[in-house]
């Protein structure tokens, strides 16, 4: 049913490129808009965990990331101050992929321009205008664009989200995420490590061609701007985990440029379509970083999205079914990535008790840990026919 169809999509990050390439190569005619000059993502790193990877690799693109990003061996849990491991976990049973957020969208950019993709850049969207059909939105620069099937790719401060849902009222949590990219050593093994300490964790891994990822979370009151492009003092980094391992505070100590955003916790959409319309990604469930699956879960839409239109005569039919398929699980990714944010910054009794679990469970039954989170890395977006 996509044959011909002539879809816009607004927003070129990865939701926005995964289902621009997902929607063409079911036949539809893709249009992009983007606000940026250029595809650029200013980001740092990703993981690609299994769910991800199937996608990936559905969409031709598997083996292009396997040539950018190294992957992944085991997840290590590790208590911060004394640098002593906690609990380690192998990630051999599946394909763990870590990669550079910029050679990601450089990938599924190059993806969708190869399945005839178009792009429209310098498109910054004022707002989207329902209710009559086709939806239209009106640009920046005054010019109001009419689409036959809009696609809302756009992220955090979504304006077709906002159309459908109306202003949304995010939660500031009192936590802080830094995020910057250093050099690593040549040998740096393929370990995604978790420092873990009272009341801020850090995570580290290598993204290959001789970088290193880094992602420093605290918690505190003073409120931070939810903001992607805003840079901070590297001693103010530095300080925040002085208490840390000589390991941590070694990689801190070549940190030039942080970046620095307040993590905000946002609702699940209520309404994801209508009037030929639909959400995806960031713009329909915000998510913390704490288990590593706002990119995956962007994958993961991309694909069904296209999926359901594929199949479904009428637009709102293959909406109602993209969300269906969708909106229940996003929830419950939504609901873990915040439990772990509290359960990387216990303090006193409750982490000693923790973290000796912890440490007998990855000795007893080392699989365990990994195994609770079957639901996640195991699902297959790509599997079975349209619902």
């Amino acid at each position: 049913m996509l044959v011909g169809r002539k879809v816009t999509v607004l927003g070129a990050g990865i939701a926005g490129l995964a289902a621009a390439r997902a929607l063409a190569l079911h036949g539809a005619r893709v249009t992009v808009y983007e606000q940026s000059d250029a595809i650029r993502e200013v980001g740092a790193g990703l993981q690609i965990s299994p769910n991800g990877m199937r996608v990936l690799r559905a969409l031709g693109l598997a083996e292009g990331l396997a040539a950018l990003a190294p992957r992944g061996e085991a997840v290590e849990l590790i208590d911060g101050p004394s640098g002593a491991r906690v609990a380690r976990m192998s990630l051999a049973r599946g394909e763990y992929r870590f990669v550079h957020r910029g050679a990601l969208i450089a990938l599924l950019a190059e993806g969708a321009r190869a399945a005839g993709v178009q792009f429209r850049f310098l498109q910054e969207i004022d707002r989207v205008l329902l209710g009559a059909h086709p939806p239209r939105f009106v640009t920046a620069q005054g010019a109001e664009i009419e689409a036959e099937v809009l696609i809302g790719a756009d992220g955090l401060h979504s304006r077709l989200r906002a159309a459908l849902n109306g202003a949304a009222m995010p939660f500031f949590t009192h936590q802080v995420a830094w995020r910057a990219v250093i050099a690593a050593a040549p040998d740096a093994a393929p370990v995604a490590q978790v420092f873990m300490g009272q009341g801020r964790h850090l995570v580290s891994y290598p993204l290959g061609r001789g970088l290193r990822n880094i992602v420093a979370v605290e918690e505190r009151r003073r409120w931070v701007e939810e903001s992607w492009n805003l840079r901070d003092d590297p001693m103010t980094l530095r300080a925040a985990f002085r208490e840390f391992c000589p390991k941590v505070r070694g990689w801190l100590a070549s940190v030039e440029e942080p970046m620095l955003w307040g993590l905000f916790r946002h609702p699940v959409a209520v309404r994801w379509h209508g009037h030929d319309a639909a959400i995806m990604g960031d713009a329909a469930h915000p998510t913390l970083p704490f288990l590593a699956q706002g990119a995956v879960m962007a994958l993961e839409d991309a694909w069904v999205l296209a999926d359901r239109l594929a199949r479904h005569e009428t637009t709102g039919a293959a909406f109602a079914a993209y969300k269906a398929a969708r909106a229940p699980r996003c929830a419950r990714l939504v609901e873990a990535a915040n439990a772990n944010a509290r359960n990387y910054h216990l303090s006193g009794l409750r982490r000693t008790i923790a973290h000796a679990v912890l440490r007998a469970a990855s000795a007893l039954a080392p699989d365990a840990l990994l195994n609770r989170f079957d639901w996640v890395h195991g699902h297959d977006a790509t599997e079975g026919a349209g619902g």
